[in-house]
């Protein structure tokens, strides 16, 4: 399996288009026997997690596929309705190095345990329980001014599946030690995970790490 992820920005009366995409990309999607998870994405600024911070001009698409599918599925009928429409494309094939957590109460990422010395993606996602999103909010303006200074940090934006309670980041990295030591040593996100440990805010969460082994277009 090979996951693949996909950001459209899109322009003027393309954001309307984008809506209505993000309705009937679904029902294609889970008819296709070749996947085995997908989420279409909204985008943020990944600044503040709240319905301000959201873009309408970026939208995305992650999938989980066989990996023999990938070239059929990325010239089918769903990626080139977007095509139609969008002024541009990033596009990276992800190789899943390590995955922890849940996303919809499953397990999307297959790891297999493979070398790897090149840039890494990070995708974190975390159902936040309702009555701590304003606590969560609270916290995110230190952790996020950490993320964007971070030393080897190329790209960051937040994704979600709703505006509020369903929220992550997409974040590309020189090298998986850059990423580890924002994580791990990075006192504003230290104190963020004490914070979780502690108050548990989260309903469900998912931190995974990737090779990218293709990367085309730009964030």
């Amino acid at each position: 399996m090979i996951t693949v992820i996909y950001f459209w920005e899109v322009q003027g009366f393309g954001a309307a288009r984008a809506f209505t995409r993000m309705a009937l990309d679904r029902a294609a999607l889970r008819k296709d026997p070749a996947i085995s998870f997908f989420k279409l994405l909204g985008t943020g600024k990944g600044e503040t997690f709240t319905p301000k911070d959201a873009n309408p001009r970026r939208w995305g698409l992650l999938v989980t596929l066989r990996e023999e599918d990938l070239e059929n599925f990325d010239h089918g009928t769903v990626t080139n309705s977007w095509r139609k429409f969008a002024v541009s494309e990033y596009r990276a094939v992800l190789k899943p190095i390590s995955s922890h957590g849940a996303w919809s109460m499953r397990e999307p990422f297959i790891v297999e345990q493979f070398a790897w010395d090149g840039p890494i993606a990070a995708i974190t996602r975390a159902r936040i329980k309702w009555r701590f999103n304003r606590t969560f909010w609270r916290a995110v303006p230190s952790v996020t001014s950490s993320l964007h200074s971070s030393p080897g940090l190329r790209h960051a934006i937040g994704i979600g599946e709703a505006p509020i309670g369903l929220q992550g980041t997409f974040s590309i990295w020189n090298s998986a030690s850059d990423l580890r030591n924002f994580a791990y040593k990075g006192a504003a996100h230290t104190a963020a995970i004490q914070q979780t440990e502690k108050l548990g805010w989260y309903a469900e969460e998912l931190f995974a790490r990737f090779a990218i082994i293709e990367e085309s277009g730009s964030l």
